[in-house]
């Protein structure tokens, strides 16, 4: 049996058959029902395992237990100098990058248990790094109900700061969230810290009314075109294609060269590639499939740029009128 590369699911059933019928029923308690689902299938299917495999995985799985122990117990400093005298430098690094995500997490984490008007609140008269700062850290309704509340001129400030933030001091973060609540002692975090970009940008902006999402891309647009463009490259997206209805699937079809959409359809994920297949008639689609069966070494990066074309087609098509991109909870389509 060839040694293979485990996915992160059978990694996981790796470490729970490990561990026992009995542990690992105590381990189920605190997972949730897909996440069982997803293990217990791959430990139907792990039948044989070599064992190397099975201790490369254990003691993985055991130096990332210690560094979120040692982590939490002693801070990041403290955490670097045990864990590379434990591990060696270069695997030490490598727990702490792959933990890195969950512990920018705990930051500001009561802010994503309030409602968004006790948020506005606390932030109110605040200077606009600071709500960008905190922003960066709720989650994407709250800041999105928060950023259509304020003030116009402070509106484009605001984005703009959460955008260009991306990394932010831990001592920064510190003060403010201490400042923000007393209760919340302190926080762990990596040396600098991932926060905003032009990413949480964008999806603020997918759930922001469409009024607030206007004035701001016009303003915007005019001071800082280029982020303009960058943050409408991230707010529709080719597999966001399966959301539309079929109106208006047919409508952006009729403008998409046959050639382009098998291109764009040769690499795309099967939920999406079936509701564009489905919303043809029959000779296109039978079109279509014969041009992607005989697509041969296509470059990935080709693929992308056709379906950003097709993606561009389909926001023309929504600033015209003529389809539209249904946004938010609350972004009610009338037939």
């Amino acid at each position: 049996m060839a040694k293979h590369k485990l996915t992160s699911v059978q990694r996981a059933a790796t470490v729970v058959i490990a561990l026992g019928a009995q542990r690992a029923s105590n381990v189920y308690k605190f997972l949730k029902e897909e996440e069982i689902e997803q293990i217990s299938l791959e430990i139907a299917k792990l039948d044989r395992l070599l064992p190397e495999e099975m201790n490369e995985t254990i003691e993985d799985f055991y130096g990332l237990c210690v560094t979120q122990k040692v982590i939490n117990e002693g801070g990041i400093i403290y955490a670097r100098d045990v864990l590379e005298k434990a591990f060696g430098q270069q695997q030490a690094a490598n727990f702490m990058e792959r933990l890195s995500a969950s512990l920018r997490t705990k930051s500001f984490d009561f802010i994503r248990k309030v409602d968004y008007k006790s948020l506005q609140m606390m932030l109110q008269n605040e200077h606009p790094q600071t709500i960008a700062l905190v922003l960066s850290h709720a989650r994407a309704d709250q800041a999105s109900q928060i950023v259509a509340e304020l003030p116009h001129d402070m509106q484009i400030d605001v984005i703009e700061r959460i955008a260009n933030l991306n990394h932010a001091s831990p001592e920064i973060i510190r003060i403010v969230e201490q400042n923000l609540e007393k209760k919340f002692s302190s926080i762990v975090s990596a040396d600098q810290m991932e926060v905003g970009g032009v990413p949480y940008v964008a999806d603020i902006m997918n759930h922001v009314d469409r009024g607030t999402e206007k004035y701001i891309f016009d303003e915007l647009g005019q001071k800082n075109p280029e982020l303009t463009d960058e943050i409408r490259k991230l707010m529709f997206v080719f597999e966001d294609i399966v959301n539309l209805s079929n109106m208006d699937i047919q409508r952006f079809i009729r403008e998409v060269d046959t050639k382009d959409m098998a291109i764009a359809l040769k690499a795309a994920n099967e939920e999406v590639k079936q509701v564009i297949l489905q919303n043809m008639s029959s000779r296109m689609r039978e079109a279509i499939e014969e041009d992607i069966q005989y697509l041969h070494n296509v470059r990935l990066r080709d693929v992308e740029e056709t379906q950003q074309k097709i993606v561009a087609v389909i926001r023309q098509l929504e600033e015209m009128g003529e389809i539209v991109i249904a946004k938010g909870e609350e972004d009610e389509v009338i037939a």
